[in-house]
């Protein structure tokens, strides 16, 4: 089963915050010591401790000591970045398993977390965006993809070739093209990105593809292992997660760190 964690952290911010609202407003302004002090006319602060025993004073300590971290933690996974870790080989290239990587989550607009209702708009994907979206069929999944069909296109796979909207898309040998590293440089516009063709015999899930309004058609950069839009079909707008934009890490395993992949700008 896996775990929520936007609703954890979520769950836990509200809560530390009910306890510290609580104890300012309701255990101390009843506890009889604070209420002699306050009628003596002292000068001196309320007393601290809430009105309860040991386990409701840690509760409160707890909860004054982790709500602030809680909420800063929340309200930047939430609406600014968000770290994921590269599980596959799918994006190779351009990404390999064992990176991680920050997604910038206000890219494409701010959602509220839990239920990801989208508040303030703030762009829309470009083709050739690399995208982390929650699957359709599991929300509590999410994978990596590369954009390629924007809503209301026509995309055709043949023969390792894209057409979009009629038009062929470049394709070229990578420059380090080899048996051993099968890298070719796709231009999608006015960008290009390798991408992987691991046999160029070997032709896998080939069709034309019709783009629903509010979807987007996204593939893997290694495109004979993906499962992308080929087989999961188009994704809805309203499960995008945001833009991977850099690279702060890569560690497969016990095997060492890379360190010349740490910093690297993913396109």
């Amino acid at each position: 089963m896996s775990l929520n964690l936007a609703l954890i952290l979520t769950v836990l911010t509200v809560l530390s915050g009910v306890v510290i609202l609580l104890d300012k407003f309701v255990w101390r302004r009843g506890n009889p010591q604070n209420l002699e002090a306050a009628s003596a006319g002292s000068d001196r602060r309320p007393l601290e401790q809430p009105l309860g025993g040991s386990g409701l004073d840690t509760l409160v300590e707890y909860s004054r000591s982790f709500f602030p971290v809680l909420l800063f933690v929340l309200v930047v996974r939430s609406f600014v970045f968000e770290p994921f870790r590269i599980p596959s080989g799918s994006m190779m290239p351009t990404l390999l398993q064992g990176d991680f990587i920050f997604v910038k989550k206000f890219s494409y607009g701010l959602r509220l977390p839990v239920t990801e209702s989208k508040f303030i708009e703030t762009g829309e994907p470009e083709r050739g965006d690399v995208i982390v979206f929650r699957l359709p069929s599991n929300p509590n999944i999410n994978y990596i993809k590369r954009v390629i069909g924007l809503p209301g296109d026509t995309v055709v796979y043949e023969q390792h070739r894209l057409t979009i909207n009629g038009e062929l898309i470049d394709l070229e040998k990578a420059s380090d093209f080899s048996t051993t590293s099968p890298a070719f440089v796709e231009q999608l516009g006015d960008d290009s990105h390798r991408i992987l063709i691991t046999d160029p015999r070997y032709r896998i899930q080939e069709g034309t593809y019709e783009v629903p309004d509010g979807h987007y058609f996204v593939m893997g950069d290694n495109r004979d292992n993906s499962k992308d839009s080929r087989f999961i079909g188009s994704i809805p707008e309203s499960h995008l997660v945001g833009e991977a934009v850099r690279i702060w890490m890569h560690m497969d395993g016990l095997s060492m760190p890379r360190w010349d992949r740490i910093g690297m700008k993913i396109e």
